[in-house]
């Protein structure tokens, strides 16, 4: 094995974790071991990390609320010759986690910034959901109110691609059940739970059987949730011809994105529906 050497200016981006302590990369234990700070979403929880592999590095808070304020900060000591490791509280960082602001700032001031891949729970649950995985969209965290989840059930009904999300076990129920409403209860999904942790678990089925299996099994809403949607299956057949050939020429002319707005816009069908075909027409 090749020996890993932190460089100086650098700020690295590290995957930590989700459950399993074994999932800690050798090269993101050497990165947290040499550079001279650890930037961390929660100071005591990746204290404990940290504890756990002997690594004794100082550390400073990023979070949300105040990654804008340390960016700054974090450039100055890169442009002294430091080098900075940031950390999430589980995965890889600024995948629905703090990050995004400091490192486009770091970016702009051409800051080395270097990914230590690792753990990532939507990864990890996609790779075992048995849903379609060459295309897929992840979405994030669904809204915790039932309207304005509804609303995003609804704006994604014709998505076709197989879609990830973060939620709270929780409102698990609520979830499927809006799921249930909106996208129909035949709409296959799978929950992934507590990955790699004790109480793993991994469950597909349509949204009518597992609201039910929720509701049988008050265990399956604790912990931390990875929800996979399957994607809409759009019927060609169901696009007008007209929209089709409109398609067709815009492509000609155009990126699909461009081509499949101008087109949906003319004939008043779905983008998403229009994208799948050009994708197929490419």
């Amino acid at each position: 094995m090749s020996q890993i050497t932190v460089n100086s200016s650098t700020f690295y981006v590290v995957a930590t974790p989700i459950g399993n302590l074994l999932d800690l990369s050798q090269r993101a234990i050497e990165v947290l071991r040499q550079v001279d700070l650890i930037a961390c979403e929660d100071t005591r929880h990746t204290g404990r990390l940290l504890s756990a592999y002997n690594i004794k590095n100082k550390t400073l808070s990023l979070h949300d609320h105040n990654e804008r304020q340390r960016q700054d900060y974090i450039a100055e000591l890169l442009q002294q010759g430091k080098s900075i490791a940031l950390v999430s509280d589980a995965g890889t960082p600024l995948i629905s986690d703090p990050g995004f602001h400091v490192v486009r700032h770091l970016r702009e001031q051409n800051l080395t910034v270097v990914p230590v891949p690792g753990a990532c729970a939507a990864i990890a649950a996609l790779s075992v959901a048995g849903l379609p995985t060459d295309r897929f969209a992840f979405e994030g965290f669904l809204p915790s109110k039932s309207g304005a989840r509804q609303a995003k059930l609804s704006e994604l009904a014709s998505e076709p691609r197989t879609m990830v999300f973060y939620d709270a076990p929780r409102r698990a129920i609520d979830t499927v059940q809006d799921i249930n409403d909106v996208l129909g209860g035949n709409r296959q999904i799978v929950i992934a739970r507590e990955l790699t942790k004790t109480f793993e678990t991994i469950h597909a089925d349509s949204a009518e059987n597992i609201l039910a299996w929720l509701d049988g099994d008050p265990n399956q809403l604790k912990g931390e949730m990875v929800l996979i949607i399957e994607g809409a299956h759009i019927d060609p057949n169901d696009i007008p011809e007209v929209a089709i050939k409109t398609l067709k020429l815009l492509l000609s002319e155009m990126k699909p994105k461009t081509a499949c707005a101008i087109a949906a816009e003319i004939h008043g069908v779905k983008k998403n529906a229009l994208y799948q075909i050009a994708l197929e027409l490419k």
